[in-house]
C-alpha cells in the first residue's frame, strides 16, 4: 500500500508572562531517541480518504498526544518537506499541564529493519512547549514556515488571549 504523501497537524500556541509558546512534538520509536535538534514536529498526520483535512490535523493531535484540540483555528498553510510530503497545518490557542504527560498512540515497527523483531513504539515520546526560537531549533526546517506564519497571524491579538 502506497503511503499518503499529504499530512495535516496542528500548532498549539499559549502565551506565558506576554511570550508567545509553541507546543511541539518529538518522533518516538527507535530512530531518533537521543537526537534532540531537526526533528521535532507538530502534531501531524495523514489525511484518510475522503476526510477533511482540518479534521485530520485534530484526530492525529488527539492521537499523537491525547489533548483535545478546540478550535477557532487558525489556517497556517502548507508546506512541502524535504522528503516530498505536503503538510497542511493549523494554530489554536491552547494549553497543556507538563506534570501530565502525553498519550500518544502506539505503533508496531520492526526493528532492525528486516530482522523480524516487531515492537510497539509511542508514535510522539515527548513533547513541549517553546519560545519560537527555541522551537524552530529543534523542528524540521520544513516547518519554520508554519511559527512565521502563526506570529503574523498573531500580531494585534490582544494578550489574554
Amino acid at each position: 500500500m502506497r503511503r499518503s504523501r499529504v499530512s495535516a497537524g496542528l500548532l498549539m500556541y499559549r502565551l506565558r508572562d506576554g511570550r508567545l509558546e509553541v507546543f511541539i512534538a518529538h518522533p518516538g520509536g527507535p530512530w531518533f531517541p537521543h537526537r534532540d535538534h531537526g526533528i521535532w514536529t507538530i502534531p501531524k498526520g495523514e489525511i484518510e480518504p475522503g476526510e477533511e483535512p482540518l479534521d485530520a490535523a485534530t484526530r492525529e493531535f488527539m492521537e499523537e498526544v491525547g489533548i483535545a484540540p478546540a478550535g477557532p483555528y487558525i489556517e497556517l498553510g502548507s508546506i512541502r518537506q524535504r522528503g516530498g510530503k505536503t503538510v497542511h497545518a493549523w494554530g489554536f490557542h491552547g494549553d497543556w499541564d507538563e506534570h501530565e504527560g502525553i498519550r500518544s498512540n502506539q505503533v508496531n515497527i520492526e526493528w532492525p529493519p528486516g530482522s523480524g523483531a516487531w515492537a510497539m513504539w509511542p508514535e510522539i515520546d515527548r513533547a513541549g512547549f517553546f519560545t519560537p526560537e527555541s522551537a524552530k531549533a529543534r523542528m524540521k526546517p520544513a516547518q519554520h514556515p508554519f511559527i512565521d506564519r502563526l506570529i503574523a497571524a498573531l500580531e494585534g491579538v490582544p494578550a489574554e488571549v
